[in-house]
């Protein structure tokens, strides 16, 4: 008999879907993901079909999708299918054979529910497959999200079948004379998974034979852990980051303060994709000078005088940028420089702004970030000033000193740092006939 009533209360308990929602079936045409397609067609849910063929394993894979195809047509059901060649994306792109096959299965799922307009993807993992997961997580090295494991609903991606165990859906299967295919590939050991499922598992069951509902009642207590951590990241986070147009600014004497130290850093520092070792790396170097980079996949993090400074990739570049004078609009390091003409004799006083008599203009100009040795003589001053002296006495964060633009005149003097100070001989005169107007566009 199916068990029609627990996978409604799951349903309804973990608020996966509510009536009237679409739901697309993953069936591979294993017994978990053929029992799930009858349990929705039973319900009465409106459902389609998917199913991928990772061309793996020959004649086999074949004979999956040719059963698939036949049972969503029995039972009157729109069916996908798609074909990937696995070991070549996985070869491009330096994974294994089982990241590869989850990247395209994944991928491809999403790209079916949003054009034909499903709300859920379902896929019909289990109890078992939570222990494994887990099991996995701790061996490979994890945080508090890895110890929760699989989890019954993130994003559109729902698992209504985390209520039964392996044994549970083998019985039902059993009992309802359900047909499904063998996956050959489940009985070897060179996938990870396997391993701990054939290998591993059963030691653990001689110990503890309910593994199964065990493992899924420490899974929720996991769950609400992190849940609970979110609720104080987030707060913690409205307490102490500051966030500026030049980056993120956390002080120092703050970071010192948590306790646990390391976790909530790392929780804090987490959306910026900063791992464990670098956040070791920042606890050990809180006394150390300003100037001390840490480096991400996508940010830098830099210690400036009391503060810790996360700061985007994208905005530290060392190029130049050119300068004709037909461009109306230049973007550097994600800064954005308009530039425009006039005959009109008149300046104004704010530092987003340079107006430069234009006849002193040598083209191409260009835009590069400051250099050891740069000089310029600053608006209102006779006598050269290094930048590097400059930026000291306006106390411009370290992070700022290497994005901040310089435009640079054709004979390689210094015309403006941009959004701060104009060079003196470039200000307009009673000899000036035409202005060029530089303007920092503040985003």
């Amino acid at each position: 008999m199916l068990p029609l009533r627990q996978f409604q209360d799951f349903i309804e308990q973990q608020q996966l879907f509510v009536s009237g929602n679409r739901i697309l079936l993953a069936v591979s045409g294993g017994k978990d993901s053929v029992l799930m397609l009858h349990l929705f067609k039973a319900i009465g849910v409106d459902v389609g079909v998917a199913h991928c063929n990772f061309n793996l394993r020959g004649d086999e894979a074949q004979r999956d999708e040719s059963f698939v195809a036949l049972l969503a047509k029995n039972l009157g059901l729109p069916f996908y299918v798609t074909h990937f060649d696995t070991k070549k994306y996985a070869a491009e792109n330096k994974i294994s054979t089982q990241m590869a096959a989850r990247d395209l299965r994944y991928n491809w799922f999403e790209e079916i529910r949003v054009r034909e307009k499903y709300d859920y993807i379902a896929l019909a993992q289990h109890q078992n497959d939570a222990v494994e997961t887990v099991l996995i997580n701790l061996t490979r090295g994890t945080g508090i999200s890895g110890l929760h494991g699989i989890l019954p609903k993130r994003d559109r991606l729902i698992r209504p079948l985390l209520f039964l165990n392996r044994q549970q859906i083998e019985e039902a299967v059993a009992a309802e004379h359900l047909d499904f295919v063998e996956d050959s590939s489940n009985a070897s050991t060179n996938y990870t998974r396997n391993k701990i499922r054939l290998q591993v598992v059963p030691h653990l069951q001689e110990i503890n034979p309910n593994l199964e509902k065990t493992f899924a009642e420490n899974i929720a207590r996991f769950a609400e852990l992190e849940t609970f951590l979110s609720v104080q990241v987030q707060q913690l986070e409205t307490e102490i980051i500051t966030k500026r147009t030049d980056g993120i600014y956390i002080p120092l004497e703050e970071i010192a303060k948590l306790n646990p130290q390391k976790l909530l850093l790392y929780e804090l520092l987490k959306p910026f994709d900063f791992g464990e070792n670098v956040v070791h790396e920042i606890l050990d170097s809180l006394k150390a000078l300003s100037g001390t980079h840490f480096f991400s996949s996508t940010h830098q993090a830099i210690i400036n005088r009391n503060d810790l400074v996360i700061v985007e990739k994208n905005n530290l570049v060392n190029t130049n940028q050119f300068i004709h004078p037909t461009n109306e609009k230049i973007v550097f390091a994600g800064h954005e420089i308009s530039l425009k003409y006039t005959e009109e004799i008149k300046f104004g006083n704010g530092p987003d702004k340079a107006f430069v008599s234009a006849d002193k203009l040598i083209f191409p100009l260009i835009l590069r970030n400051w250099q050891n040795g740069d000089k310029f003589i600053p608006l209102g001053m006779r006598n050269p000033k290094k930048v590097s002296d400059y930026f000291i006495d306006e106390k411009v964060p370290l992070h700022l000193k290497a994005s901040t633009p310089i435009l640079v005149n054709g004979n390689g003097e210094i015309i403006w740092i941009v959004g701060m100070r104009q060079d003196n001989r470039y200000k307009l005169t009673t000899a000036t006939k035409k202005v060029a107007i530089f303007e920092l566009k503040i985003k």
